[in-house]
């Protein structure tokens, strides 16, 4: 376990001895025109595909790794010889934890579990001061039905066969944590700005909540919607600053945020989008496909794209026009096969397949992870592309490792360190943005990372942040953005080597396939 509170001086991603050609993107804008401009990669990946997934901690998907119980009648998983060892759950803390329960295996018949409590509170006192011990009574379910000590499951390579091979292949970080404490939207922005101080609005209650905040002090500590999104449904909050849609956009650098679901339904006759496609979630009740607050491009003013309208051609997508770089997931398939392939692009699936517990569970996961990462495996583009398996938050489910508090914040939804407390914010800081938050799963697949590698560096979400900014000379957000802290994701590549392997793998089962799909 780290030490409680400890400042941690994250290393900086240094220069890369690897040049390559210069890679050149045509800008065109909406009137036609054309302007040309390099974005010219450091690294040999020109393209960076980061899958945003939802709500899980690390330990809750990797406690045991690389052991898995194996009982009959789920897939088998064994681990390669000298597969190295993740800081998960020891003998002692599943026999003897600390909490009010013991951590326990879910089966594979249990895969569909209940949400719980993760708001930006919640989880501070979950870890307590460092002790780690009042996730049942702090985090346990959030439902009345459910049992609060669920809180202290997790899952092995049996139902995580996909992520737990993808492991084996590739590598993994088991030292990995959100940027901050709190839910989705949290997550969101800090992925894609390293801020989630900035808000238009000083306070928001949580609906239905009287004693909840989703923004405290103008920081985002809940799940607000965006303001700049017709298919937002409750009160919307837009962000001020910089994003890395903005830094990308000034080096003439191809990119787009892809959700399931962005594409409108149908529209009213003023014009305003209806997002209304759904599917049968792991619960048995539809979800919508599009989630607005999963989107972070959509509450700032110069990315969004308010009324969901679409690329003017598939030789546009990942380029400045109507759309503004924010497309239905459907559509980075039509880049794809239209050889036009984004430098950078966000995945989100549909609500029944983001990995939520609640309305979606681990193999519903899987099914989408593994077919995304087959298609992408078979393409020409394949040998300079990273892909990124991520997370916004941990759902508040347990994990024994604190994580080091490189931010204070003492205002009215603290409690890491006390009442009121994470410590004490440095003068100017903004408030609300007590973290390192949860341990979350990360994982980098690429014919460039580590083989059966499993890396300890400190790294949070605005790591991936900063990989991009660094392998574009973006520069950085600035006004506190947490991407000037950012530990390296560097560790988790070998840029001298590229692998010929690639990972097929049975979306229904995990395991790998014998042909190539």
């Amino acid at each position: 376990m780290h030490p409680p509170f400890l400042l941690k001086r994250p290393t900086k991603i240094g220069l890369i001895a690897c040049t390559l050609m210069s890679l050149f993107y045509a800008e065109l804008s909406s009137s036609a025109s054309v302007s040309t401009q390099p974005g010219t990669p450091s690294t040999p990946i020109k393209h960076v595909i980061i899958i945003f997934q939802e709500n899980v901690s690390f330990d809750h998907y990797f406690a045991t790794y690389p052991r898995a119980m194996n009982p009959p009648g789920e897939p088998v998983f064994t681990a390669k010889r000298g597969t190295p060892s993740a800081n998960g759950l020891t003998p002692e803390l599943i026999t003897h934890n600390p909490n009010a329960a013991h951590p326990f295996r879910f089966e594979r018949s249990q895969a569909a579990t209940c949400d719980q409590d993760h708001s930006y509170t919640a989880e501070q006192e979950a870890a307590h001061q460092g002790l780690m011990n009042q996730f049942v009574e702090k985090d346990g379910a959030t439902y009345s039905e459910c049992d609060p000590k669920q809180v202290m499951g997790y899952f092995d390579g049996n139902t995580l066969t996909a992520l737990w091979n993808y492991a084996q292949h590739f590598a993994m970080s088991d030292n990995h944590f959100g940027t901050t404490f709190g839910p989705s939207t949290v997550g969101a922005l800090n992925l894609v700005a390293g801020q989630t101080a900035g808000a238009n609005v000083q306070y928001l209650m949580a609906p239905g909540k009287a004693s909840e905040y989703v923004v405290a002090q103008g920081t985002v500590i809940g799940d607000p919607q965006p303001e700049y999104d017709d298919c937002s449904t409750r009160d919307g909050v837009g962000m001020t600053g910089k994003n890395v849609g903005d830094l990308l956009n000034a080096k003439g650098v191809s990119w787009g945020f892809f959700e399931g679901g962005f594409r409108p339904s149908s529209r009213t006759p003023a014009g305003k989008a209806i997002c209304a496609s759904s599917h049968l979630g792991s619960d048995g009740k539809w979800k919508d496909d599009y989630i607005p607050h999963h989107q972070p491009f959509q509450y700032y003013v110069s990315t969004a794209n308010p009324h969901h309208l679409p690329a003017t051609s598939a030789a546009m997508i990942g380029r400045q026009d109507k759309a503004n770089h924010q497309y239905d997931l459907a559509d980075f398939w039509v880049a794809v096969k239209a050889r036009n392939l984004p430098a950078v692009s966000f995945l989100k699936a549909p609500g029944y397949q983001d990995g939520h517990a609640g309305y979606s569970d681990p193999l519903a996961e899987q099914r989408f992870i593994v077919e995304t990462m087959n298609k992408l495996q078979k393409l020409p583009t394949w040998k300079e592309t990273a892909v990124i398996i991520a997370y916004d938050d941990s759902d508040g489910w347990y994990d024994h490792v604190l994580a080091p508090v490189v931010s204070q914040s003492n205002m009215v939804a603290d409690a890491l360190t006390g009442p009121r407390s994470c410590g004490v914010a440095a003068p100017k800081a903004y408030q609300g943005r007590c973290g390192y938050g949860p341990r979350l799963p990360l994982l980098v697949i690429s014919p460039f990372a580590k083989h059966n590698f499993v890396d300890s560096t400190v790294t949070d979400q605005t790591s991936i942040l900063r990989f991009i900014e660094d392998n574009w000379d973006l520069g950085r957000i600035g006004n506190q953005s947490f991407d000037e802290k950012a530990g390296s994701l560097t560790n988790l590549f070998d840029f001298n080597h590229r692998s010929e392997r690639r990972l097929f793998l049975d979306p229904n089962t995990g395991r790998r396939l014998k042909t190539k799909v």
